[in-house]
Order: C-alpha cells, then structure tokens, then sequence
C-alpha cells in the first residue's frame, strides 16, 4: 500500500505524509531539547533533514511506514512528526515528536490516537510497539490511554552514547482474539 499521499484529519489536527516542504520545519524543530528521551539526534545541517525525509518518502511510497507530519488544522502550523514503522508487519511501531513551543497541548496523544484507529482501519497487525524511556511519562501516558502493557524493559544507547533505560508497550488490535 502506496502511504505517500495519506491524510489524516483529528479534532485540532493534520496528519499529511512527510514531504520535503517541512525540512527546514523539522531541521528546525528537532533540537537537543525534543531529544533528550530520544535515540536519534538532530541534524546538525540541513542536508541530513532531507536525507531522513528522502528516506521516509521512499518508505510511504514503499508502503512499510507511514511517516507524517503533525499540522495544526485551523492555521497549518507545524508541530512535529509522527510515524507508524514496519506496518507491513504484525508489529508496527508508533514513534512521535512534538516541538517544545506545542507541548502541554496534548497534540502527541490526538496524533497516536488518529494513527492507531489509521492502523485499526488499514493494517492487518497483532499489535503496536511503544518503546519510550522509562522517565519519559508523558510519553508513556500515550499507550496506557489505549490499554497498552509493558511487555518488556531493556537497556539502549543513544546516537550520542547516552544510556537510556526504555519501556516497550504492546498495543494490541482490537480485533484480535486471545
């Protein structure tokens, strides 16, 4: 399935298929900050934006992700990105950012919400993968709203050699049966 042209409408929010017109938005956007619970690091120059774009592209258009920007609806405003990786398998992966200056809005729970019912509607999985570092408990918020466990915990390391201690929740699919 072609993910390159998806559109996803909430409440307060689009979610569009990543595209090149957002780099400087995510080179932006992605700092130290955003990253501090993150393995990924951000760009130190505008060229490695679009190579994780190029890439993304390829993989909406590959149809193994959905990777997407995060609009406010009512005026278009970035406020971050969003991806639904590996949803060719029985295991896809949720992962978000938002921008500082949108947190506290709840934006991140409205966007996973809008790709889990995308996944309920379109991916034919067992469950959802939520990997999120233990002190990260907004983020952890987001896959208990939706009934997810913790299913395991490990140790990981960080694009810039930090040790991260990380939770994995498993979000399983309404329709499947125990």
């Amino acid at each position: 399935m072609n993910n390159s042209n998806v559109t996803i409408e909430t409440k307060n929010l689009l979610l569009k298929s990543i595209a090149i017109d957002y780099a400087e938005d995510i080179f932006r956007e992605f700092t130290s900050e955003i990253t501090v619970f993150m393995s990924p690091q951000p760009a130190k120059k505008i060229e490695e934006t679009i190579e994780f774009i190029e890439t993304s592209i390829r993989g909406n258009v590959a149809g193994n992700n959905l990777q997407v920007v995060i609009l406010r609806k009512e005026n278009g405003e970035f406020l971050g990105n969003a991806g639904l990786h590996h949803v060719d398998r029985k295991n896809p992966e949720l992962g978000i950012w938002i921008k500082k200056s949108a947190h506290g809005n709840a934006f991140g729970k409205e966007a996973m919400t809008a790709l889990k019912e995308w996944a309920d509607q379109n991916l034919d999985y067992e469950y959802i993968l939520y990997p999120v570092v233990v002190e990260n408990i907004a983020s952890r918020r987001i896959p208990e709203s939706f009934g997810g466990k913790v299913f395991r915990e490990y140790d990981d390391v960080s694009a810039d050699g930090r040790k991260m201690h990380l939770v994995e929740y498993r979000i399983y699919n309404p329709k499947t049966k125990f």
